[in-house]
């Protein structure tokens, strides 16, 4: 399997460099479905310009990234282009052994399953295979490295994208099971993977053979125990921010600006044309409402899917793309990489046909509109959001679909495939 990721790589590599060299580059690093005020490669070179001349990055509103960011290319600015290449890379390999330890876990559980006989006759069809599981997490890391999504973030030097290694080497840390290596997620330039500690936690737990019960000590040592290194990690970051910049101005400037909003600049996200239409003695209750959106599934998520952590990951993602303050094109693409993992959920998919549609008309709509609304005057801002709102509905369905699927797909691995009623006539499954 090395040579076939191997090739993937140096496909992805080539295709990013040429683009890199060619007119499209600063075309796409003006989009506003590609970049932030939060991710903007101009604005970090304008707080390296500001840092160089001996001023605060965030003496201004210009620079929202954390002190790490700006430092690391203080000294790769010259190899800005390398490190984004390089960052997909880490990012690709980090998705891809991922899955391939989870594949391996999946059908070591499955196995012990179905030599214990709890699986029903009638659903042994559901029962994956090694043959159809072999090639995942190279479809995993294909599914990133050749996403359109990914490669526009790239070659618009989107710090999302560092972010997103982050991101994967925070799960994959997590699935490899060294709970002593965790690291906060909150390395990267945004709060909102810190909902992602409880999907490691359950995950750790299930490791450890320690069952979820509140009455239990061993339960409750382990929480703490993770608590611990997780906030210590957190504290090492942020003080290792403080040592760099020599201040607490960073907090303000990055996480105080993700959750107060105060750029309204046009992206895919919900909150621009919201907060630009609102009152302002209102933005306070509704940004209270909107910003609580993200954190607020994880609870009856992590209730729901307690022992299945791994996909309360890719949930947690999903929301956290869809609900966030400043989201880009490159957050979608992360969580859009798992869905090879759920390919045998496909049977029990609904919609996926028309979701898949809208998600790439409006693809294709957004620059249509933006440049109706801002070069030729004929549309206004409400065409604009109308696709974005769209885009974010058609999102909000596929990761329903893909939650239906999944907890379908083990109501039938616990009661059977063909449901009978008590007089032997077929049932009809509800999940309500």
């Amino acid at each position: 399997m090395a040579a076939p990721l191997t090739l993937l790589l140096l496909v992805a590599v080539t295709v990013r460099a040429a683009l890199y060299r060619s007119s499209l580059a600063d075309l796409i690093s003006e989009r506003v479905e590609v970049v932030s005020p939060l991710t903007a490669w101009k604005r970090v070179v304008e707080g390296l310009a500001l840092l160089d001349l001996g001023v605060s990055p965030y003496s201004g509103d210009v620079f929202h990234e954390t002190p790490l960011i700006i430092y690391l290319f203080h000294f790769l600015v010259d190899y800005a282009e390398i490190t984004f290449m390089l960052a997909d890379v880490i990012t690709a390999v980090a998705l891809y052994l991922s899955v391939k330890d989870y594949n391996k876990q999946v059908f070591r559980k499955q196995k012990y399953a179905l030599e214990a006989d709890r699986y029903p006759l009638d659903c042994l069809e559901l029962i994956r295979s090694p043959k159809e599981m072999q090639y995942i997490p190279l479809k995993v890391a294909m599914f990133y490295l050749l996403n359109p999504f990914t490669i526009l973030s790239c070659v618009a030097k989107s710090t999302c994208g560092l972010n997103n290694a982050v991101i994967a080497l925070f799960v994959l840390s997590t699935i490899k099971g060294n709970s002593r290596t965790h690291s906060s997620p909150a390395e990267g330039n945004s709060i909102y993977p810190l909902t992602l500690c409880a999907a490691a936690l359950l995950y750790l737990l299930q490791r450890q053979y320690i069952p979820v019960n509140l009455r239990r000590f061993s339960f409750w040592w382990f929480v703490a125990q993770y608590a611990f290194m997780y906030l210590g990690s957190l504290f090492v970051i942020v003080g290792l921010s403080f040592f760099l910049l020599g201040s607490w101005d960073f907090l303000p400037s990055v996480y105080g600006f993700i959750l107060s909003v105060p750029d309204l600049t046009p992206n895919i996200g919900l909150f621009w044309y919201f907060f630009a239409e609102m009152f302002e003695h209102f933005r306070l209750f509704f940004l209270c409402v909107f910003q609580i959106n993200v954190f607020f599934y994880t609870v009856p998520l992590s209730i729901k899917l307690k022992e299945h952590p791994v996909f309360l990951i890719f949930m947690q993602l999903a929301v956290i793309s869809i609900f966030k303050s400043y989201p880009t094109v490159g957050d979608i693409a992360l969580y859009m990489a798992f869905l090879p993992v759920w390919s045998h959920l496909h049977r029990f998919l609904r919609n996926i046909f028309l979701v898949s549609c809208v998600l790439l008309a409006c693809s294709a709509l957004f620059p249509v509109l933006w440049h109706l609304w801002i070069y030729a005057g004929s549309a206004n801002s409400n065409f604009y959001y109308a696709i974005t709102l769209l885009f974010n509905v058609a999102q909000i369905l596929l990761v329903s679909d893909y939650f239906y699927a999944f907890l379908r797909r083990e109501h039938h691995l616990s009661h059977g495939l063909y449901l009978k009623r008590k007089d032997g006539s077929e049932a009809t499954l509800v999940l309500k």
